[in-house]
């Protein structure tokens, strides 16, 4: 069997990728499992950001690593809150979640969300064009130095509700209504999700090209 670290730390992220690797024989690790700091994210854009922390948990782990980087993007926003997502609100993600225990650092995220989300509903007061999509890139190093990552992208459009609904998946998902059916992301169940989100549209391009690429995995 395949051993796979996830280079994250997110709670929602992590609970997404492994239900999505669980049926492909691949043992999925976390790297707070292997007591693997996260790495710095100083980028401006979701790809370079990504690439930095798959290097970074392959380099400490000495595995293949997977690392996600996504984020909304609203329109009337020029974009944002993109690359800064996590971060929109003062402390959303920083240095305290990351340290802490699985428990506790989930109620930190938790709380991030929320002034995330009152955030961006008090910025799009008023505004007429809701229109935004989630973006996911993934990024998969076989090795720290990989010159030759696997990358996937994915896009889900959607558009900004006027107020949070559901309890279900993280993130903007109380905010992110898919017109097409009315509902708010934390509305959807997770197998819904799971058929249309940008990271299962971004898993499955990346497992398209891992079986492009039969032997990407195997060991040196």
């Amino acid at each position: 069997m395949q051993k796979l670290v996830i280079a994250s730390s997110n709670p929602g992220k992590l609970r997404e990728l492994q239900a999505m690797l669980a049926p492909l024989g691949i043992e999925v690790l976390t790297q707070s499992q292997l007591g693997i700091s996260e790495a710095e994210e100083p980028h401006g854009t979701f790809i370079e950001n990504a690439l930095a922390k798959a290097r970074h948990a392959s380099a400490a782990s000495g595995l293949p690593a997977l690392a996600d980087d996504s984020g909304i993007c609203v329109n009337a926003l020029g974009g944002a809150p993109g690359v800064q997502s996590a971060r929109y609100a003062e402390g959303g993600d920083g240095g305290t979640a990351a340290h802490s225990p699985p428990t506790g650092r989930e109620l930190l995220r938790q709380q991030a969300d929320t002034r995330n989300n009152e955030k961006l509903l008090r910025l799009m007061r008023g505004l007429a064009d809701r229109r935004a999509h989630y973006y996911c890139v993934l990024v998969l190093v076989r090795h720290a130095e990989d010159p030759q990552p696997l990358i996937a992208e994915g896009e889900w459009h959607g558009e900004i509700g006027f107020e949070e609904r559901g309890s279900g998946g993280f993130g903007y998902d109380p905010l992110f209504r898919l017109p097409q059916t009315g509902k708010m992301a934390a509305e959807m169940t997770h197998d819904e999700k799971a058929l249309v989100s940008h990271r299962a549209q971004a898993l499955q391009t990346l497992l398209q090209r891992l079986a492009a690429h039969g032997s990407y995995l195997a060991p040196p």
